[in-house]
């Protein structure tokens, strides 16, 4: 059985031994993110459920988040405006775009951009319960 704790990194009880998953340092690596939102705990909920993001509370009681892998980690913000046209545009690697875009919308998403947009890449644009429109991509079968 695994119990998450809640630290400034992910951390998993395993058999009785405490793994902690760090990044991977590297020069130019992007490593923190700032997600604007206007309801903290249903953005977190949303990509909790989307994306199977760990939501942790930090040491000043505010709300971050770790990827699917334990790579990037980041934080929702109040008071700025979403992303609602990309400039720069972040892609969430997942399974399957299908899948995901299905998940998005059963939890309050909307896909803006259809699979297929971006052919042959396997991709799709989702708009958060915020308003922030990023991508979805799927790595091709080999």
């Amino acid at each position: 059985m695994v119990n998450l704790v809640t630290i400034d990194r992910t951390a998993q009880w395993i058999s009785g031994h405490q793994e902690i998953r760090m990044p991977t340092p590297g020069n130019g690596k992007i490593c923190y993110i700032e997600i604007p939102a206007t309801d903290i705990q249903r953005s977190a909920e949303f990509y909790r459920k989307v994306f199977g993001w760990q939501i942790r509370k930090r040491g000043n009681g505010g709300t971050a988040f770790d990827d699917g892998v334990g790579e990037v980690s980041g934080t929702w913000v109040l008071g700025r405006p979403a992303a609602e046209t990309p400039g720069p545009l972040i892609y969430i690697m997942v399974d399957s775009v299908v899948a995901a875009a299905a998940a998005i919308i059963a939890t309050g998403g909307e896909i803006v951009q259809p699979i297929g947009a971006d052919a042959p890449e396997i991709t799709a644009r989702f708009r958060d319960p915020a308003g922030n429109v990023l991508g979805l991509y799927q790595q091709p079968a080999r």
